[in-house]
């Protein structure tokens, strides 16, 4: 039995998210297990990051601006924050991102090839924090099999996270995953923008943690 790793959350979606979706359609795509031809998809052949759980899209479209060299597809099973992220994409012009509804998961085991990734990225991910409830958590061994089955050699995952324990798990998961190098573990980068969400988690007292790993090994 497959353990789900996130949550459904229902959200009033406003008017001009749902104009978006609709006027944007082709660069939505649905996660339904069928093999992804990604150089269609963008126009044009450039090193993949898959973006898993992207929330309303800031980091997404901040990061993607800053790096247009890569195509960044955004995975999330929940429709508004994709709406949101293709409004921020329409507004600034930006030709490197697509978006794809459904379960991370499936997207990476059947939709996309081994080794065709440059970069996995895992924000802020939902921490599952009783402890019986840990298992829920998305950052586990058969996840991390699975990226680094998709990473090419010298590709990354990049985790970040403000719940301690989460931080420490993955961490551990990392370091003793043969796959992996560790190449950063601590405060935020300064590649990776602060948004609203982990904001809110600062002001709370929370501190975010980053784990960056590179794929080592063969293919």
């Amino acid at each position: 039995m497959t353990v789900r790793s996130y949550r459904h959350r229902r959200g009033r979606m406003g008017a001009t998210t749902s104009e978006a979706l609709l006027r944007l359609g082709d660069r939505i795509v649905a996660v339904d297990g069928s093999r992804l031809d990604v150089a269609a998809l963008f126009g044009r052949t450039a090193p993949l990051v898959v973006e898993v759980g992207s929330g309303m899209g800031e980091a997404t479209a901040l990061m993607a601006a800053a790096d247009p060299t890569r195509d960044v597809l955004a995975v999330d099973v929940h429709l508004q924050g994709l709406g949101r992220l293709l409004r921020r994409v329409e507004e600034q012009g930006l030709t490197n991102v697509r978006v794809a509804e459904g379960d991370a998961v499936v997207l990476l085991a059947q939709m996309l090839a081994p080794g065709e990734v440059d970069e996995v990225r895992v924000f802020f991910p939902d921490p599952w924090p009783k402890a019986r409830h840990a298992k829920r958590r998305l950052v586990q061994q058969p996840f991390l099999d699975l990226v680094a089955s998709r990473l090419h050699v010298g590709g990354t995952l990049h985790v970040a996270t403000d719940w301690a324990p989460y931080a420490d798990q993955v961490r551990d998961l990392v370091r003793r995953h043969p796959a992996y190098d560790v190449v950063h573990e601590g405060p935020r980068p300064p590649h990776r923008p602060i948004t609203r969400f982990e904001q809110q988690g600062i002001d709370a007292g929370r501190a975010s943690w980053d784990v960056v790993s590179r794929r080592v090994g063969t293919a």
